[in-house]
């Protein structure tokens, strides 16, 4: 198995709680070119589209699948991010999933209600959640205020829940959810830029509104292991091993934004939304 930056406690740490949290993953360089590069990046602003929550509040995210040679695809193909979720899945090809830009900005970003990822990823038709995994890099500071990330530490040990809509989104049944409540800790995750989150899919998460005056914007990026083949997304990304670059292509590279040939997700196109 390729060497990890991870430790043996990490990966028990990852087991146990159902995530994990990596300080400092990328230096504040390439968090900052990554946040000034997604910002200024016309293919993901004209490709977002929002998720409302239950209150009419909006998420806005791009999402795309097959990984290019864009500076967010050399952080998604870095040889230190494929090792590491490696080690965290076990035996088995590394492949990437999807990415997405989340962009919850000041006042008007929306909340997360609980969920697991594995709510969505069992109706696109994934058999294993154990072979899947989410990676999150914050490129900027994600806090209480601005509507971080919640976790239910431990939540991922039971299983899948049943999810229906949530305004547009996949939630978790609430008694399920309050049962989570009363014997797993909540945990607040609260993260500087280039700081990374690793977890489970049958992890249970949300967050709330931003109702502050500073924009919460972080990429994350599903990977999935080859032999975890879906049956109903068609994208062929989730069961293609990742091309691997080195841990300093990014900065070695001139910085480059997303094609108008990128393989956007579109609304209308989520599977989720379609499937009950």
């Amino acid at each position: 198995m390729p060497q990890s930056s991870l430790t043996t406690a990490q990966k028990a740490q990852y087991d146990h709680d159902g995530y994990l949290i990596v300080p400092n993953f990328v230096n504040r360089s390439e968090a900052e070119l990554l946040y000034n590069l997604a910002t200024a990046d016309d293919a993901i602003s004209t490709n977002a589209f929002d998720l409302n929550d239950q209150s009419g509040k909006r998420t806005k995210l791009t999402l795309w699948f097959t990984p290019g040679d864009d500076t967010f695809s050399l952080l998604t193909r870095r040889q230190t991010v494929v090792n590491d979720v490696q080690l965290l899945l076990g035996e088995g090809e590394v492949c990437h999933f999807h990415s997405k830009l989340l962009q919850k900005e000041p006042k008007v970003g929306g909340a997360w209600e609980w969920h697991q990822d594995y709510g969505y990823w069992y109706k696109n038709g994934f058999p294993y959640p154990d072979a899947m995994i989410s990676v999150m890099l914050a490129l900027t500071e994600a806090t209480r205020q601005n509507g971080c990330l919640q976790v239910l530490k431990g939540s991922h040990k039971m299983g899948r829940i049943e999810h229906n809509f949530a305004g547009e989104q996949q939630g978790a049944d609430m008694d399920f959810v309050n049962e989570a409540i009363k014997n797993c800790e909540t945990v607040f995750v609260e993260l500087n830029a280039g700081d990374v989150l690793f977890f489970h899919p049958n992890l249970l998460h949300a967050s709330s509104a931003n109702l502050s005056d500073k924009p919460r914007w972080s990429i994350i990026s599903a990977y999935n292991l080859s032999y975890n083949k879906p049956f109903r997304e068609k994208n062929t990304s989730c069961i293609t091993p990742v091309n691997v670059v080195p841990d300093d292509a990014i900065l070695k590279s001139a910085p480059k934004g997303l094609s108008d040939k990128t393989d956007f997700l579109h609304k209308e196109n989520e599977i989720t939304l379609n499937v009950k």
